[in-house]
C-alpha cells in the first residue's frame, strides 16, 4: 500500500529535502527518506503538499496530462473586478503561452493562521480573496495569472490537489491519508 502523506507547508519553507543554508526545509518537519515530493510550492506558498513513496501515484498526481485541479486561495493587491475574474476564467497570455481557463471567484476572507512574517498592511488599499482552482503547474502559474490581470499575490494557500484537502492541518503538521 503506497504512504501518501498530507502536509501543511508553512511560509519560508524550501520544498526539498536536503540542507540549503540555513533555509527551512522539509526536513525540518518530516523524517522519512522513502518519501518524494509530489509537485511542488514555492518558498513565498503555503498550504497543501503531498508527499509519497510510490513513483506511479507521483507521478499520477505531477503529470499535466492527467488534469489534476489544485485549489487555491489568494489575497490579493486590490479589489477583483468582473473582468478581471473573467479573464482568469478564459486563460491568460503568460510569457509562456497562454494559460489553460481557471476557475475564479471572489471569496470572503477564510479564517486561518497568521503568517510570519505577515502580509503588509495598507488602511488605504483594499485586499481580497479569490479562490482559484488550475489543472496545469506552470513555475510560480497562480502568481502570474493574478499579476496579468492587475491583483498581484500577496498570499498563496494551497488547500487541495484532485481529491486530497488539506482540512484543519496547521502550518508544520502533517498525517497520512488513509
Amino acid at each position: 500500500m503506497p504512504k501518501i502523506i498530507l502536509f501543511n507547508k508553512p511560509f519560508d519553507v524550501l520544498t526539498q529535502f536536503r540542507p540549503d543554508g540555513d533555509r527551512a526545509t522539509l526536513a525540518q518537519f518530516i523524517q522519512d527518506p522513502s518519501l518524494r515530493v509530489a509537485g511542488r510550492l514555492d518558498r513565498d506558498s503555503e498550504g497543501l503538499l503531498l508527499l509519497t513513496d510510490d513513483g506511479v501515484l507521483n507521478a499520477r498526481i505531477t503529470q499535466p496530462k492527467q488534469k489534476q485541479f489544485k485549489t487555491y486561495r489568494v489575497q490579493v493587491d486590490g479589489l477583483p473586478t468582473e473582468a478581471a475574474l473573467q479573464a482568469l476564467r478564459q486563460g491568460v497570455l503568460l510569457n509562456d503561452g497562454m494559460t489553460l481557463p481557471a476557475e475564479a471567484r471572489q471569496i470572503d476572507p477564510p479564517d486561518i493562521w497568521s503568517r510570519t512574517p505577515p502580509v503588509r498592511y495598507r488602511a488605504n488599499l483594499p485586499t481580497a480573496w479569490l479562490e482559484i482552482r488550475i489543472c496545469e503547474g506552470r513555475n510560480r502559474q497562480v502568481r502570474r495569472m493574478t499579476a496579468a490581470v492587475g491583483l498581484p499575490t500577496l498570499r498563496l494557500i494551497r488547500v487541495q490537489i484532485g481529491a486530497y484537502a488539506l482540512g484543519a492541518l496547521q502550518p508544520g503538521e502533517w498525517r497520512e491519508f488513509r
